[in-house]
């Protein structure tokens, strides 16, 4: 599953281990279209990570902290720590072997 969460959710949250920072907006259309393909992804990881949806327009703070320029921008933090980015549509497996070759 994957949670929507704000800069403040962000900042108070439990960053042991590997998560995956979806930054999109409402009206990005490639950000729609990644959209169910990293729902997707995150079921069938959720024992390896925890994904997290952030909206750039509502917490431009953190985009800017992650230096994200263009959308949807995929993120891989391990224990907080910015390992990791992918920017653009990529289809499912694609995206899966991303997350998974920074576990």
């Amino acid at each position: 599953m994957v949670k929507k969460i704000t800069t403040d959710e962000f900042n108070s949250m439990d960053k042991a281990g590997v998560s995956v920072l979806d930054f999109n907006a409402v009206w990005c259309g490639p950000c729609k279209m990644l959209g169910p393909v990293l729902e997707e992804v995150s079921e069938e990881m959720a024992d390896d990570a925890k994904f997290y949806s952030i909206d750039t327009d509502e917490n431009p703070d953190l985009a800017k902290e992650f230096g994200i320029m263009n959308i949807p921008a995929v993120v891989i933090l391990k224990d907080g720590q910015k390992v990791d980015m992918n920017v653009g549509f990529v289809p499912k497996d694609a995206l899966k072997d991303f997350v998974t070759k920074n576990l």
